[in-house]
């Protein structure tokens, strides 16, 4: 796989020295980098999260088999109708990889990794939870945006203990004709069965996402991030 340098953003009045946590934040299918720069600078406003760095990843190009074999840049390809009864394996398992290498980027650069936060929405929160969960070192926290979790019944195999008790803030709207509430719902309950923390949000909004959600991943992030 092909990945363009991360776009990465901090907040220009601190000393960049004193960046001591960083954000990962993956976007959805079709999208890339960018689509959350607007979101990542209004978290980062003065006085608000002024140490942390937001990494924003640019998903590779590939041909979407639900699409026509449609390329656009995307973690995984989508076979079918969602909810998914197939599902790439190979292809989630390759961005896990990509992530992973990300979060060892910032542990090089000096960030512990109990100080890296993994956010993703829609395709882009189904790798932050499916990552996150088989991470080998506790991380800061999970932001699952109108999402899923991908091969779920590979979760009590394959996680690690390390991330058992990292908090996740899950959130959807409830007008999401994408990711219907319901099959993330079932998502939901099945973290909780198994344990999980879940910061679950409901919001009046489609596959998108709102102001309100934004203030509350905002509070989120000071409590993970203090």
């Amino acid at each position: 796989m092909n990945y363009s340098p991360p776009l990465e953003l901090t907040n220009l009045h601190i000393n960049q020295s004193k960046i001591d946590a960083s954000v990962i934040w993956l976007h959805g299918l079709g999208a890339d980098g960018y689509d959350f720069e607007p979101v990542a600078k209004q978290l980062l406003k003065p006085d608000a999260l002024p140490n942390v760095r937001f990494i924003l990843p640019h998903a590779p190009e590939m041909a979407i088999t639900r699409n026509n074999g449609y390329v656009m840049p995307a973690w995984y390809d989508i076979y079918g109708v969602i909810p998914v009864s197939e599902e790439d394996e190979a292809g989630i398992n390759a961005s896990q990889r990509y992530i992973e290498s990300l979060i060892q980027t910032e542990i090089n650069r000096g960030i512990p990794s109990e100080r890296i936060l993994v956010a993703g929405f829609s395709q882009g929160g189904a790798i932050a939870l499916h990552t996150v969960l088989r991470y080998p070192q506790k991380l800061a926290g999970i932001l699952a945006l109108s999402t899923y979790l991908p091969l779920h019944s590979k979760l009590t195999a394959e996680a690690h203990v390390a991330n058992q008790n990292t908090p996740i803030f899950m959130a959807h709207g409830i007008f999401d004709d994408v990711i219907s509430l319901d099959m993330s719902k079932l998502s939901r309950d099945l973290l909780q069965n198994c344990q999980y923390f879940v910061d679950w949000h409901e919001y009046n909004m489609a596959h998108s996402v709102c102001a309100e959600e934004i203030a509350d991943i905002q509070e989120f992030l000071k409590q993970v991030l203090s």
